[in-house]
């Protein structure tokens, strides 16, 4: 072999090297990102379902006080999130809070009631979609669906496709699911959304890890604030609810800013009998002052009370009393920076023996 035949195979060797590392890198990009502590003001992303629908207040918010909700963000002067620019604006420092508004189900409800209202307001928002409820009675059409995402303030947001418990399914039935759901969205509008909703906000760390491959981005239903160092498909959302859209907490909620950690753990959410408590550790950034005004509130043994929390070399530990009870555990926790209030929430979804 000559020289320059010699020397062609090894600039392709290497090249194809070069191709594979860089490919890697970018398919698990949310695995590689430098952390690092930003003082992110953060998106702080609100999420509703139904709309006048007074006979599911766990999911329901009246539109008057939706309304009011709404006059409240703008009386503070917070700008709503688009979408369009989440991705950009994700992996910078934030210097003014924006709020991100999300709606799962389209239920015909937010058809009916809520829109009329974003759209002549222009509001811009995500609805998540689950594709099988999707023309059922109480659910919106394609159509409907078609005419909402026509509108450049709003977006559909993938949503499964039965929203079942997939957490109780196996990995198989898993990928099937979310699978069935991208040859739907594909025919009714054209693409398969890149934002993803976990139904119930339940996941394993398969199902993230499969999630993060397929989308840009996935929420959750734990509390927090958004900042460019949260785990980009285990992003925090405050739900909002009858129960927990009364306006004195309203206002509260939308004036935390986000607590930014290094790591968290365990890194599997979903427990079992094994690992039922977990041994939960959070690892602050030393720039972060007040740690030691930080408190936690967790629900194990079905119970709210405060965390037994231990704080050492910038690391939060919590033992907790007694395992978590099906079907989902949770943690709080709060710190009073100076005035400024930051918050992050965990949610640990329990397999039923």
């Amino acid at each position: 072999m000559s020289i320059k035949n010699i020397f062609s195979l090894t600039t392709s060797i290497i090249s194809l090297f070069i191709f594979i590392l860089f490919s890697n890198l970018s398919s698990n990009s949310d695995e590689n990102n430098i952390k690092y502590y930003s003082n992110d003001e953060g998106i702080l992303s609100i999420m509703y379902h139904r709309f006048n629908e007074s006979k599911y207040p766990s999911t329901n918010i009246q539109m008057d006080i939706f309304k009011q909700q709404i006059e409240i963000i703008e009386d503070s002067n917070y700008k709503f999130n688009n979408p369009s620019e989440f991705e950009k604006m994700f992996s910078t420092p934030k210097i003014k809070k924006e709020i991100l508004i999300t709606i799962d189900d389209a239920f015909l409800s937010f058809y009916q009631e809520a829109w009329p209202f974003l759209k002549k307001n222009k509001i811009p928002f995500i609805l998540f979609v689950s594709t099988e409820p999707v023309g059922k009675r109480g659910y919106m059409t394609w159509s409907q669906i078609r005419e909402v995402e026509s509108e450049d303030f709003a977006f559909i947001g993938h949503h499964s496709h039965t929203h079942d418990y997939l957490i109780n399914e196996t990995n198989d039935q898993f990928i099937s699911d979310i699978e069935k759901a991208n040859k739907i969205f594909l025919k009714e509008l054209g693409y398969i959304p890149n934002l993803f909703s976990y139904p119930f906000g339940e996941y394993s760390k398969f199902m993230r890890n499969y999630i993060s491959k397929n989308f840009k981005f996935a929420f959750g239903q734990h509390s927090g604030v958004i900042d460019l160092n949260k785990d980009k498909f285990e992003l925090p959302r405050f739900p909002i609810n009858e129960k927990y859209g009364e306006l004195k907490r309203f206002k509260s909620i939308i004036n935390y800013f986000p607590l930014e950690y290094k790591e968290i753990f365990p890194k599997e959410k979903y427990l079992s009998q094994e690992n039922n408590p977990p041994k939960f550790e959070v690892k602050f950034f030393k720039e972060q002052k007040n740690l030691d005004n930080i408190n936690c509130y967790s629900n194990e043994g079905n119970k709210w009370e405060k965390s037994k929390t231990n704080f050492s070399n910038y690391t939060l530990t919590i033992k907790f009393r007694e395992p978590f009870v099906p079907r989902r555990g949770r943690i709080n926790c709060s710190l009073n920076d100076n005035g400024k209030w930051r918050w992050f929430g965990i949610q640990f979804p329990i397999k039923e023996n």
